[in-house]
């Protein structure tokens, strides 16, 4: 496989199969004496966690793990591994595992000694300069799903508890030093995390091109993005070693993550709170909403997902993209609604209260407000 190459945009990228077995050269090479490894319940007892493990321990940096990671990780979460942080000494994480070990591990690297709480550091404002930035400590990235694309941003997002909103806590050192993506981590994956993570890149390299917010770059890779996910996903799917199309869902991942820097929208507006009250797979949340606000946002957006599908050979237009879209959905075996993920009609002001003051709703190509957003609520339930 050709798939092979160093990156430093927007962090050092270390891509291509094997390349696992460096990880304890980048701990070293970044300052990385006691490694914790942060990783899922799930992935702790998975041969690719030992074999990480091993890696480390062969190099003399040990083999400590915290697995105590929910699948929408809180402060509580958050305080027990910061507990075996402190407790073993360690001086840097390694992030390994989907979306919910990169984000944790990455708060768990912030929180190690700052003079402010973690929801004193939401990415609202100037807030991230509150905390002292010498304290964060380094981070090593090994993404092993290809969905949230955590492993090059500067946020993680974490649920707190006592009121169920998801919040992205954001600083500028969150940005893992090193990050590793190695598509043979992602063979094992199961089915139905293969089709949730992956349209979970697709939403946010979906929601980036469609932001009002001017960022070109952004706007070029969400495109790009786009494509990889239509042409590779519905192959590792089928075929799950499928190391090519891994690889290139990898990295349609990290697309996605560096294009929401252009902003997201009602998909993850929607998606915040119902996972954060239902606790639902994120990515397969962002699925289920995705066809209605695509609609629900086409007086704003029709031309431009015009000339998206010329680009991505979908004819037809608008209506031939979204089709296939719910085409591609039915495929992966995601389920067609909100009501299907256990959501209660009863429970849609609520949401519609949470959703209008998630971040995500600024980015959104149509204003949110509470009529029109309590509306699209009801269409996906």
């Amino acid at each position: 496989m050709g798939l092979h190459a160093n990156w430093s945009y927007p962090t050092t990228i270390k891509f291509g199969a094997g390349r696992i077995s460096e990880l304890a050269e980048h701990c070293k090479a970044v300052g990385i004496a006691r490694p914790l490894l942060i990783t899922d319940r799930a992935l702790a007892t998975l041969p690719i966690t030992a074999q990480a493990l091993d890696i480390l321990n062969a190099a003399g940096l040990g083999r400590a793990m915290f697995s105590e990671v929910d699948p929408n990780p809180t402060e509580a979460n958050m305080q027990a591994g910061l507990q075996v942080y402190r407790a073993g000494g360690h001086d840097g994480v390694v992030a390994f595992g989907g979306g919910s070990a990169l984000d944790l591990g990455k708060m768990i690297a912030l929180m190690v000694d700052q003079p402010v709480g973690v929801w004193d550091l939401e990415d609202v404002g100037d807030w991230w300069t509150r905390a002292n930035p010498d304290t964060i400590a380094p981070i090593i990235a090994v993404p092993t799903t290809a969905g949230t694309g955590s492993e090059v941003g500067r946020a993680g997002v974490l649920t707190d508890s006592a009121t169920h909103r998801k919040k992205i806590i954001f600083h500028p050192r969150l940005m893992p030093a090193v990050t590793i993506c190695d598509p043979a981590l992602t063979i094992g994956m199961p089915a139905f995390i293969t089709a949730g993570t992956g349209m979970d890149a697709l939403a946010h390299c979906l929601e980036a091109y469609c932001s009002p917010h001017y960022h070109p770059m952004s706007h070029g890779i969400a495109l790009e993005g786009m494509r990889l996910v239509l042409e590779n996903l519905p192959r590792a799917y089928a075929t799950p070693d499928d190391l090519e199309a891994r690889a290139q869902m990898m990295s349609a991942a990290a697309m996605g993550a560096v294009a929401f820097q252009k902003g997201l929208g009602a998909i993850h507006s929607l998606s915040h709170p119902v996972g954060a009250v239902y606790n639902t797979h994120h990515g397969t949340t962002n699925a289920v909403v995705m066809p209605m606000v695509l609609q629900f946002n086409r007086p704003a957006i029709e031309d431009r997902i015009t000339r998206a599908a010329a680009y991505l050979g979908i004819s037809g237009g608008f209506d031939g993209f979204a089709a296939h879209l719910t085409e591609l959905r039915a495929s992966l075996s995601i389920p067609a609604n909100l009501s299907a993920l256990g959501v209660e009609a009863s429970r849609l002001d609520a949401l519609t209260e949470m959703a209008l003051l998630d971040p995500s709703c600024g980015g959104n190509p149509v204003k949110m407000t509470r009529d029109n957003t309590r509306a699209l609520f009801d269409a996906c339930l």
